[in-house]
């Protein structure tokens, strides 16, 4: 039985410790999936499998963990992208190495709203990936890969913490929830007794996450386009999830233009925004242009 975390550590070292040796859950779609092609394991695509482990944030976090875990002391090249660890691998010793995977759905059987929590934030961390990745594309980055991966683990230790705190991560998104004028890092600090960005970086160099995610993930890069790419994409996730007509919505906009050099009405309809805030903002365009001398 999983132990559940009801009171904060003192600092991010306890948590690190703590997450040390912790089994990494996975949706029980995901383990589903997964098992419907085991007896195809020979003759298994594997882009078609990077598919269905990248729809899931924590199995990603499993697998590079567990290539972290074998990687040789000699091996000098990274695998940044799931594709690329999964052909390390090889499907056959893929699967022999990943069967009766624990069901985050069990784990939190008696916390509905933390697998609520997680389910969006999981959700979230989805969306952010496909921005992410378009953009990159846009901007003509071969880094697009990797950038998608940033995005999608981005918020990764928020999901750990629905998983083995559920009590804590339910009152902290309840505490932003009634006071949004708060900072989060400042909750986060109260309520589990670290900042989620710190806890990141440090698992992240513990699991041996690729060099190029813990930099898109750190913000001290900010500066970076790519990091830009990253940052402004779970940005978007995430003050979208809470509604189109988020106050927060303007600062994104006006940053991911810059950076895409796109125009407003375009961008929104490019990020699948309501049909009223396109056409409003097309209408808003046009009567612009029609007083421009």
């Amino acid at each position: 039985m999983t132990l559940m975390i009801d009171f904060p550590f003192p600092g991010v070292e306890p948590w690190v410790e703590h997450f040390k040796e912790v089994e990494i859950p996975v949706l029980r779609h995901t383990a589903n999936q997964l098992a419907e092609l085991r007896d195809d394991a020979e003759r298994i695509n594997t882009r078609q499998l990077a598919a269905i482990i990248e729809n899931d944030p924590l199995m990603t976090l499993r697998l590079f963990r567990y290539m972290a875990e074998r990687r040789s002391s000699r091996s000098s090249a990274e695998l940044t992208t799931v594709e690329r660890a999964l052909m390390m691998i090889g499907t056959q010793k893929f699967y022999a190495d990943f069967h009766d995977l624990p069901i985050i759905e069990q784990q939190l059987k008696g916390y509905p709203k933390a697998m609520l929590g997680l389910l969006k934030v999981m959700a979230r961390s989805r969306q952010a990936a496909l921005w992410a990745r378009d953009w990159a594309v846009l901007r003509q980055n071969p880094a697009f890969e990797e950038i998608t991966l940033a995005a999608l683990l981005h918020d990764f230790a928020e999901i750990l913490m629905w998983c083995f705190a559920p009590a804590l991560a339910t009152r902290t998104k309840e505490r932003q929830a009634s006071a949004p004028h708060l900072r989060s890092a400042s909750v986060q600090n109260e309520e589990y007794g670290v900042v989620l960005d710190e806890l990141s970086v440090e698992l992240s160099t513990l699991w041996g996450l690729p060099h190029l995610l813990v930099t898109l993930m750190d913000p001290e890069n900010a500066n970076s386009p790519n990091v830009k790419n990253v940052k402004l994409a779970v940005d978007l996730a995430r003050h979208t999830a809470v509604g189109w007509n988020n106050p927060a919505l303007a600062d994104d906009y006006r940053e991911i233009e810059t950076l895409l050099h796109q125009g407003h009405s375009n961008f929104l309809e490019r990020i699948g925004a309501p049909a009223e805030l396109v056409t409003a903002a097309r209408q808003a365009e046009d009567t612009g242009n029609s007083l421009a001398p």
